[in-house]
Protein backbone atom coordinates (compact mmCIF):
# COMPACT_ATOMS: atom_id res chain seq x y z
CA UNK A 1 0.00 0.00 0.00
CA UNK A 2 1.24 3.22 -1.27
CA UNK A 3 2.29 6.28 1.48
CA UNK A 4 -0.28 8.59 -0.08
CA UNK A 5 -2.89 5.82 -0.09
CA UNK A 6 -2.08 5.43 3.68
CA UNK A 7 -2.35 9.36 4.40
CA UNK A 8 -5.57 9.74 3.04
CA UNK A 9 -6.95 7.00 4.68
CA UNK A 10 -5.62 7.65 7.95
CA UNK A 11 -7.30 11.60 7.10
CA UNK A 12 -10.23 9.94 6.37
CA UNK A 13 -10.57 8.29 9.37
CA UNK A 14 -9.79 10.83 11.76
CA UNK A 15 -12.37 13.05 9.34
CA UNK A 16 -15.22 10.28 10.12
CA UNK A 17 -14.02 10.42 13.45
CA UNK A 18 -14.80 13.74 14.33
CA UNK A 19 -18.63 13.98 12.94
CA UNK A 20 -20.46 15.02 15.48
CA UNK A 21 -17.80 14.11 18.31
CA UNK A 22 -19.80 16.67 20.46
CA UNK A 23 -23.23 14.93 20.00
CA UNK A 24 -22.88 13.82 23.50
CA UNK A 25 -21.49 12.51 26.71
CA UNK A 26 -18.99 9.20 26.74
CA UNK A 27 -20.65 6.30 27.27
CA UNK A 28 -20.06 2.67 28.96
CA UNK A 29 -21.50 -0.36 29.15
CA UNK A 30 -22.51 -2.44 32.39
CA UNK A 31 -23.51 -5.66 31.80
CA UNK A 32 -24.35 -7.45 35.23
CA UNK A 33 -25.33 -11.56 35.02
CA UNK A 34 -26.84 -11.45 31.64
CA UNK A 35 -28.58 -14.43 30.45
CA UNK A 36 -29.97 -16.12 27.62
CA UNK A 37 -31.14 -19.67 27.69
CA UNK A 38 -32.98 -21.46 23.95
CA UNK A 39 -35.38 -24.26 25.22
CA UNK A 40 -32.86 -26.10 27.72
CA UNK A 41 -29.87 -24.99 26.46
CA UNK A 42 -28.19 -22.01 27.99
CA UNK A 43 -26.42 -19.93 25.71
CA UNK A 44 -25.18 -17.13 27.76
CA UNK A 45 -24.43 -17.86 31.63
CA UNK A 46 -24.54 -15.11 33.95
CA UNK A 47 -22.47 -12.98 31.74
CA UNK A 48 -20.74 -9.98 33.67
CA UNK A 49 -18.35 -7.22 32.29
CA UNK A 50 -17.80 -3.37 32.55
CA UNK A 51 -16.52 -1.32 29.34
CA UNK A 52 -15.47 2.10 29.67
CA UNK A 53 -15.57 4.95 27.04
CA UNK A 54 -12.49 5.03 24.58
CA UNK A 55 -11.91 1.67 24.87
CA UNK A 56 -12.08 -1.63 22.38
CA UNK A 57 -12.30 -4.66 23.49
CA UNK A 58 -11.71 -8.09 21.51
CA UNK A 59 -14.36 -10.05 22.61
CA UNK A 60 -13.59 -14.01 21.59
CA UNK A 61 -15.21 -17.01 22.41
CA UNK A 62 -14.79 -20.46 19.93
CA UNK A 63 -18.01 -21.37 17.87
CA UNK A 64 -20.95 -21.48 20.27
CA UNK A 65 -19.62 -19.90 23.19
CA UNK A 66 -22.05 -17.15 23.04
CA UNK A 67 -20.49 -14.23 21.26
CA UNK A 68 -23.14 -13.30 19.09
CA UNK A 69 -26.05 -14.25 21.10
CA UNK A 70 -24.59 -11.33 24.07
CA UNK A 71 -24.12 -9.66 20.60
CA UNK A 72 -27.67 -9.49 19.82
CA UNK A 73 -29.02 -9.30 23.73
CA UNK A 74 -26.96 -5.57 23.90
CA UNK A 75 -28.14 -4.46 20.82
CA UNK A 76 -31.46 -5.13 21.34
CA UNK A 77 -31.94 -8.46 18.63
CA UNK A 78 -32.91 -10.82 21.28
CA UNK A 79 -34.63 -10.35 24.74
CA UNK A 80 -32.29 -11.91 27.82
CA UNK A 81 -33.72 -14.43 30.31
CA UNK A 82 -31.90 -13.17 33.28
CA UNK A 83 -29.18 -10.04 34.55
CA UNK A 84 -29.21 -6.61 32.89
CA UNK A 85 -27.40 -4.43 30.99
CA UNK A 86 -26.80 -0.35 30.60
CA UNK A 87 -25.34 0.79 27.58
CA UNK A 88 -24.67 4.48 27.40
CA UNK A 89 -26.74 4.65 30.67
CA UNK A 90 -29.95 3.38 29.15
CA UNK A 91 -31.36 0.25 30.50
CA UNK A 92 -31.56 -2.57 28.17
CA UNK A 93 -35.20 -3.83 28.66
CA UNK A 94 -36.93 -0.47 29.50
CA UNK A 95 -35.11 1.52 27.22
CA UNK A 96 -34.74 -0.40 24.39
CA UNK A 97 -35.39 2.21 21.70
CA UNK A 98 -32.80 4.89 23.27
CA UNK A 99 -29.95 1.76 23.34
CA UNK A 100 -30.55 1.45 20.03
CA UNK A 101 -30.87 5.00 19.14
CA UNK A 102 -27.17 5.36 20.23
CA UNK A 103 -25.12 2.43 18.98
CA UNK A 104 -24.11 0.60 15.80
CA UNK A 105 -24.05 -2.59 14.64
CA UNK A 106 -22.09 -4.75 11.87
CA UNK A 107 -23.62 -8.11 12.44
CA UNK A 108 -21.72 -10.96 11.07
CA UNK A 109 -24.12 -12.20 8.13
CA UNK A 110 -23.68 -8.32 6.92
CA UNK A 111 -27.26 -8.65 5.55
CA UNK A 112 -28.97 -5.93 3.42
CA UNK A 113 -32.07 -4.85 1.23
CA UNK A 114 -30.74 -6.24 -2.16
CA UNK A 115 -33.23 -4.41 -4.04
CA UNK A 116 -31.36 -0.97 -3.38
CA UNK A 117 -28.23 0.80 -4.63
CA UNK A 118 -25.99 1.21 -1.81
CA UNK A 119 -26.61 4.85 -2.03
CA UNK A 120 -30.62 3.89 -1.39
CA UNK A 121 -29.80 1.77 1.58
CA UNK A 122 -27.17 4.53 3.44
CA UNK A 123 -29.64 7.37 2.55
CA UNK A 124 -32.39 5.16 4.08
CA UNK A 125 -30.75 4.62 7.24
CA UNK A 126 -30.00 8.11 7.81
CA UNK A 127 -33.39 8.78 7.19
CA UNK A 128 -34.36 6.16 10.09
CA UNK A 129 -31.68 8.14 12.08
CA UNK A 130 -32.82 11.72 11.48
CA UNK A 131 -29.73 12.64 9.75
CA UNK A 132 -30.68 15.93 7.48
CA UNK A 133 -30.07 15.20 3.85
CA UNK A 134 -27.17 17.58 3.20
CA UNK A 135 -24.96 15.66 6.10
CA UNK A 136 -26.22 12.39 5.45
CA UNK A 137 -24.36 13.06 2.06
CA UNK A 138 -21.40 14.67 3.24
CA UNK A 139 -20.73 11.49 5.77
CA UNK A 140 -21.45 9.22 2.60
CA UNK A 141 -18.84 10.97 0.92
CA UNK A 142 -16.28 10.61 3.54
CA UNK A 143 -16.72 7.26 4.02
CA UNK A 144 -16.74 6.63 0.00
CA UNK A 145 -13.21 8.21 0.09
CA UNK A 146 -12.41 5.79 2.70
CA UNK A 147 -13.33 2.53 1.36
CA UNK A 148 -11.84 3.58 -2.30
CA UNK A 149 -15.77 3.10 -3.32
CA UNK A 150 -16.73 5.15 -6.39
CA UNK A 151 -19.94 7.16 -6.26
CA UNK A 152 -21.15 5.60 -9.68
CA UNK A 153 -21.45 1.99 -8.19
CA UNK A 154 -23.48 3.54 -5.10
CA UNK A 155 -25.53 4.61 -7.47
CA UNK A 156 -25.66 2.63 -10.43
CA UNK A 157 -25.55 -0.97 -9.23
CA UNK A 158 -28.15 -2.85 -6.53
CA UNK A 159 -26.84 -4.58 -3.59
CA UNK A 160 -27.41 -7.57 -4.92
CA UNK A 161 -25.00 -7.33 -7.48
CA UNK A 162 -22.01 -6.01 -5.50
CA UNK A 163 -19.28 -8.53 -3.68
CA UNK A 164 -19.18 -10.00 0.01
CA UNK A 165 -16.34 -7.21 0.76
CA UNK A 166 -18.57 -4.32 -0.94
CA UNK A 167 -21.68 -5.23 0.87
CA UNK A 168 -19.54 -5.20 4.38
CA UNK A 169 -18.28 -1.47 3.54
CA UNK A 170 -21.64 -0.23 3.32
CA UNK A 171 -22.90 -2.41 5.95
CA UNK A 172 -19.76 -0.58 8.61
CA UNK A 173 -20.87 2.82 7.08
CA UNK A 174 -24.23 2.08 7.71
CA UNK A 175 -23.53 1.26 11.12
CA UNK A 176 -21.51 4.42 11.64
CA UNK A 177 -23.44 7.27 9.80
CA UNK A 178 -25.22 8.20 12.71
CA UNK A 179 -22.13 8.65 14.89
CA UNK A 180 -23.25 6.50 17.82
CA UNK A 181 -21.25 6.39 20.78
CA UNK A 182 -20.85 2.93 21.21
CA UNK A 183 -20.37 0.78 17.81
CA UNK A 184 -20.53 -3.33 18.01
CA UNK A 185 -18.19 -5.37 15.22
CA UNK A 186 -19.22 -9.13 14.68
CA UNK A 187 -16.48 -10.21 12.08
CA UNK A 188 -16.29 -6.67 10.65
CA UNK A 189 -13.01 -7.96 8.24
CA UNK A 190 -14.94 -10.68 6.90
CA UNK A 191 -15.13 -9.89 2.98
CA UNK A 192 -12.33 -6.82 3.24
CA UNK A 193 -9.31 -7.19 0.95
CA UNK A 194 -6.16 -6.65 2.85
CA UNK A 195 -6.03 -2.27 1.89
CA UNK A 196 -9.47 -2.12 3.31
CA UNK A 197 -8.82 -4.18 6.50
CA UNK A 198 -5.85 -1.91 7.09
CA UNK A 199 -7.75 1.35 6.87
CA UNK A 200 -10.63 -0.43 9.21
CA UNK A 201 -8.20 -1.18 11.92
CA UNK A 202 -6.98 2.51 11.45
CA UNK A 203 -10.47 3.72 11.83
CA UNK A 204 -11.35 1.87 15.09
CA UNK A 205 -8.40 2.98 16.61
CA UNK A 206 -9.67 6.54 15.93
CA UNK A 207 -12.56 6.35 17.10
CA UNK A 208 -11.59 4.96 20.31
CA UNK A 209 -9.42 7.85 20.60
CA UNK A 210 -12.32 10.31 20.03
CA UNK A 211 -14.23 8.63 23.04
CA UNK A 212 -16.04 6.06 21.58
CA UNK A 213 -16.56 2.50 23.03
CA UNK A 214 -15.70 -0.25 20.40
CA UNK A 215 -16.76 -4.39 20.64
CA UNK A 216 -14.39 -6.40 18.65
CA UNK A 217 -15.51 -9.54 17.98
CA UNK A 218 -13.40 -11.92 15.86
CA UNK A 219 -11.67 -15.21 15.39
CA UNK A 220 -8.70 -13.74 13.93
CA UNK A 221 -7.26 -13.20 16.84
CA UNK A 222 -3.62 -11.41 15.77
CA UNK A 223 -5.85 -8.64 14.26
CA UNK A 224 -7.60 -8.46 17.96
CA UNK A 225 -4.11 -9.01 19.73
CA UNK A 226 -2.41 -5.55 17.93
CA UNK A 227 -5.83 -3.35 18.11
CA UNK A 228 -8.04 -4.21 21.16
CA UNK A 229 -6.89 -2.49 23.97
CA UNK A 230 -8.52 -5.14 26.12
CA UNK A 231 -10.18 -8.94 25.38
CA UNK A 232 -13.14 -11.00 27.08
CA UNK A 233 -12.66 -14.38 26.65
CA UNK A 234 -16.39 -16.41 26.56
CA UNK A 235 -16.75 -20.24 26.57
CA UNK A 236 -20.12 -21.93 27.24
CA UNK A 237 -21.98 -18.54 27.85
CA UNK A 238 -19.75 -17.83 30.70
CA UNK A 239 -16.86 -15.35 31.41
CA UNK A 240 -12.69 -16.83 31.21
CA UNK A 241 -10.31 -14.77 31.01
CA UNK A 242 -10.78 -10.48 31.14
CA UNK A 243 -7.71 -8.41 30.69
CA UNK A 244 -5.19 -6.37 28.38
CA UNK A 245 -3.79 -9.04 26.11
CA UNK A 246 -0.52 -8.34 26.22
CA UNK A 247 -0.94 -9.30 30.31
CA UNK A 248 -2.51 -11.95 30.04
CA UNK A 249 -0.27 -13.82 27.48
CA UNK A 250 2.23 -12.73 29.73
CA UNK A 251 0.63 -14.18 32.97
CA UNK A 252 -0.15 -17.48 30.96
CA UNK A 253 3.52 -18.01 29.87
CA UNK A 254 1.56 -18.38 26.51
CA UNK A 255 3.93 -16.28 24.10
CA UNK A 256 0.92 -15.11 21.93
CA UNK A 257 -3.19 -14.62 22.41
CA UNK A 258 -3.85 -17.37 19.26
CA UNK A 259 -2.00 -19.64 21.83
CA UNK A 260 -3.51 -18.59 25.17
CA UNK A 261 -6.76 -19.28 23.48
CA UNK A 262 -6.41 -22.48 22.68
CA UNK A 263 -4.94 -23.81 25.66
CA UNK A 264 -8.08 -21.98 27.45
CA UNK A 265 -10.99 -23.36 24.86
CA UNK A 266 -9.93 -26.67 24.06
CA UNK A 267 -7.74 -25.81 21.05
CA UNK A 268 -4.77 -28.05 21.60
CA UNK A 269 -7.51 -30.99 21.77
CA UNK A 270 -8.61 -30.14 18.20
CA UNK A 271 -4.90 -30.49 17.49
CA UNK A 272 -4.39 -33.41 18.18
CA UNK A 273 -7.24 -35.05 17.08
CA UNK A 274 -6.34 -32.70 13.47
CA UNK A 275 -2.96 -34.97 14.03
CA UNK A 276 -4.75 -38.40 14.08
CA UNK A 277 -7.32 -37.78 11.44
CA UNK A 278 -4.21 -36.72 9.24
CA UNK A 279 -2.62 -40.29 9.97
CA UNK A 280 -5.17 -42.05 7.89
CA UNK A 281 -3.92 -40.40 4.99
CA UNK A 282 -0.55 -41.64 6.21
CA UNK A 283 -1.88 -45.16 6.24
Amino acid sequence: MSERVMDTMNQSAQDIARVGENAGKAPSIIVDALTKRFGGQVAVDRLSFTVPAGQIVGFLGPNGAGKSTTLKMLTGMLQPNGGSAKVCGYDLLSDTIEVKRHIGFVPESGAVFESLTGLEYLEMVAALYGIPSAAARERIQQFIVFFDLSFQTLTDKLLGAYSKGMRRKVVITSALLHNPPVVFFDEPLDGLDANAAVGFKALIQTLAREGKTIIYSSHILDVVERVCDRVIIIDKGRLLLDGAPEALVAEHNSGTLEHLFTQLTGGAELERRAADFAKTFRS
